[in-house]
């Protein structure tokens, strides 16, 4: 099982220099995956919790793809499908997947930003549609486009809507942040191309008790347990998110490097 690494790609501490410094802590602590989000139109609903500036996507992973060292695989968690017309989507993602040999997963969502859809132009209520639409888009180019183009699909959401989607056009279901309980119950239920979820990262200093506890929040014995247990599911990667929706976070890294180390080490110690 590979693991990897939701990098914020927003934030007042966020800039080229601190972006290089995360895909190298990644990359040296032995991760197999570095993923960055999504926004374009930053409104006050985004803004609270993911604010400005946010390198684009694209953008960001194509930069990162030519200063990493060719081994880590380059992901979204994830792309907001609606947000734009899918044949970009499918030419922006092939290009990236082909200049970054290979390495790209194209983890998408339907959004939830309200005030950022109006502010694009998309209906807010048609999105679930329009990610089906585009998704069907994206999957056809990539087959015009030839060998080489396609990428990796990751779905997230877990409604019964999401989960038909992973089964239609995906290569995984990629929940975000889920309790161990629900994302157990979807995989033993449905039939699934396949499973790598994100999840919370955030160490606590002794173990939690709550049966509520979302995966990956704990003790290291626990956040281990976690990882453990999405193995015995059969997740064939899982991507850790330090980021607790505090925009100061992006300036100081640090904690989140200290939590990603000791996760690291402790798995390849015990996995």
């Amino acid at each position: 099982m590979q693991l990897g690494v939701n990098v914020p790609n927003f934030g007042p501490g966020t800039d080229p220099g601190m972006l290089r410094d995360w895909a190298r802590v990644v990359e040296g602590l032995g991760f197999d995956l570095l993923m960055v989000s999504d926004h374009v139109a930053v409104t006050a609903d985004v803004a609270e919790r993911y604010p400005e500036p946010f390198y684009d996507p694209f953008a960001t992973l194509s930069w990162l793809a030519g200063v990493s060292d060719g081994r880590m695989r380059l992901g979204t968690t994830v792309l907001v499908m609606p947000y734009r017309h899918p044949l970009l989507v499918a030419r922006m993602a092939a290009s990236l997947h082909r200049l970054s040999g290979g390495r790209f997963v194209l983890g998408v969502g339907v959004g939830w930003a309200r005030q950022e859809f109006e502010a694009l132009g998309v209906p807010f209520g048609a999105r679930g549609r329009l990610t089906d639409e585009y998704l069907r888009a994206v999957r056809e180019s990539w087959a015009e486009q030839g060998e080489g183009a396609a990428a990796p699909i990751w779905v997230g959401g877990h409604s019964e809507a999401a989960i038909r989607r992973v089964a239609e056009f995906g290569d995984a279901w990629h929940p975000l942040r889920l309790p161990m309980a629900r994302m157990r119950e979807v995989v033993t239920r449905h039939e699934l191309p396949g499973f790598a979820p994100r999840i919370a990262l955030r160490l606590t200093d002794g173990p939690l008790d709550d049966p509520d506890r979302p995966a990956g929040v704990g003790s290291l014995a626990q956040v281990v347990d976690d990882l453990r247990e999405l193995r015995q599911l059969g997740a064939e990667a899982v991507v850790l998110d330090p980021y607790h929706a505090d925009p100061e976070q992006t300036r100081h890294p640090e904690t989140a490097w200290r939590a990603l180390t000791a996760v690291a080490e402790e798995w390849r110690r015990t996995a």
